[in-house]
């Protein structure tokens, strides 16, 4: 049985990595259609002004002084003309460091691994293509591998939580054609926040902490909302600390998990505080500005906030205008599969989440000895009938498992190893995923620009386990599976025809 479980695991896995290969060859296809057909609309793309100062990590100052013959200059127009919108951002920061206040809204994590890669594996083609389109060429080449690598932890980490390989399979063909796919392949944080988040939930899960702390930092250098994966790791030392206080009653070891909890939380929010540190000593320390920034001189001066309300104008309900209907409906599909992912699973298990985890509902225990798919518990399932649920009990029951074990009347965040024998679903492993999402499209809804909601919230793997839930439902697969399809296809059409060109896009 074991034999059968490795196969179909590793057949499931090269079949994911074909699907994200598969989509992105998909995408870049489109792109570079698109581009040939259409005209674009903001032709500045490949204007590259001279870097401020010659300390840049690839100052084209010095390029300027010991001009470079390009031998393939087609190419590298092809590929400069492609860095539109933020990419713009990121490529220069790549090449001149952080010059202007507004840059510091770009975390560094993308433009550093750009800047390494155009130094060396790509530093041979600078003759070729030139300095500007080889930074280019690493962003995207960076990108799309770290968008496969995203996609195989997300079928890793869905089937631990699942307890299922073909929902988890169906998940994760679902993320590879997701409606902000553009994003994922253009020179973008989205696939280097994807890979270190959904890395670090999966090692998190299989109990390897220390090494989801170094990932979920990551995705904290890499995109600002990647502080809020410390919630993850403040879920699991809520639950520990619980259990080592109130069931072992051991004061000393409750002690440790709070603080080993505390100093994780603390190392994942690091990289973000160290950055506005940074951006502070520049800006406000040694700047050159005559005049102090205003946000120098606040009790608590954070560059990002300021930056983002300044340049961007966001903040609590600014985005709700007239004017701003459209971009509303954009965002509206994306928000409403939140908004349903987040009700399905609470009406699933009210008591579950109303406790945040430490209290079993009624379907609970059932759950925990027996491997029905999650969104299927008992009688509160959708979209399956009895006789439905009856079969995969009766499938489900041939697999071994190991006794369910009930510790009083509360559950614990658990620890397991994907190739744990104990196939039972745990509620309470869903719980920080809800809760993490609840909270992003809050802020996309009431606080950002909302149009970025559709990129904002891709990385959030329980979007995907509703979608495979429901395409997975006998009564609900046909008509929602074919919504889900033309969603995700017509938006990966509209994204890479519009965002490639530089016509606005999410």
């Amino acid at each position: 049985m074991a034999g059968k479980s490795f196969s179909a695991d590793h057949r499931h896995t090269h079949l994911i990595l074909k699907y994200a290969v598969v989509s992105r060859l998909i995408l870049i296809s489109l792109i570079l259609l698109w581009r040939s057909l259409l005209n674009p609309y903001d032709t500045s793309a490949s204007i590259n002004p001279t870097c401020l100062s010659n300390s840049g990590s690839n100052s084209s100052s010095e390029s300027e002084s010991t001009p470079v013959r390009i031998r393939m200059r087609r190419l590298a127009s092809v590929i400069e003309d492609s860095i539109v919108w933020d990419s713009v951002y990121f490529v220069r920061i790549a090449e001149c460091g952080y010059e202007y206040e507004q840059t510091y809204a770009f975390l560094p994590l993308l433009p550093i691994c750009i800047s390494l890669l155009s130094r060396t594996a790509f530093a041979p083609l600078i003759p070729f293509i030139g300095q500007r389109a080889v930074l280019g060429l690493s962003g995207y080449v960076l990108n799309n591998f770290a968008f496969v690598l995203a996609a195989f932890y997300l079928y890793r980490l869905s089937a631990i939580i699942l307890k299922d390989s073909e929902l988890a399979l169906r998940a994760s063909i679902l993320f590879c054609f997701n409606p902000a796919s553009i994003f994922y392949s253009a020179i973008y944080t989205e696939s280097m926040y994807a890979l270190c988040s959904i890395g670090g939930m999966y090692y998190l899960m299989r109990g390897s902490t220390n090494i989801a702390t170094l990932w979920l930092a990551l995705s904290g250098f890499a995109r600002s909302n990647g502080v809020l994966n410390a919630g993850y790791i403040c879920f699991q030392t809520m639950h520990m600390s619980y259990k080592a206080a109130f069931v072992r009653k051991h004061a000393g070891v409750t002690f440790l998990v709070l603080l080993a909890g505390a100093l994780r939380s603390l190392f994942i929010i690091s990289p973000f505080i160290a950055f506005q540190a940074y951006g502070y000593y520049n800006m406000c320390v040694r700047g050159t500005s005559d005049e102090m920034r205003p946000w120098c001189k606040a009790k608590l001066p954070l560059l990002y906030n300021y930056i983002q309300s300044r340049y961007w104008g966001v903040g609590f309900l600014k985005y709700f205008q007239v004017k701003q209907i459209p971009n509303f409906v954009l965002a509206s599909p994306i928000l409403s599969l939140a908004l349903c992912t987040i009700i399905h699973y609470v009406k699933l298990w009210p008591e579950v989440f109303v406790s945040l985890g430490f209290r079993a509902s009624s379907t609970t225990e059932e759950l925990s000895a027996s491997s029905i798919p999650l969104g299927s518990a008992g009688s509160k399932s959708v979209g399956f009938s009895s006789e439905d649920r009856s079969d995969a009990r009766q499938g489900d029951s041939l697999r071994r498992r190991k006794p369910a074990v009930k510790e009083e009347n509360y559950v614990v965040q658990p620890s397991e190893d994907e190739e744990s024998e104990n196939p039972g679903f745990k509620p309470v492993t869903i719980v920080p995923f809800i809760l993490h999402l609840l909270f992003m499209a809050a802020t996309a809804f009431f606080v950002m620009h909302v149009q970025v909601s559709t990129r904002f919230l891709s990385a959030s793997p329980p979007l995907y386990w509703f979608g495979s839930y429901v395409m997975a439902s006998p009564s609900l697969s046909k008509r929602w599976g074919y919504i889900f399809w033309t969603y995700c296809a017509a938006y990966i059409l509209l994204g890479s025809l519009l965002f490639s060109n530089f016509y606005p896009f999410t």
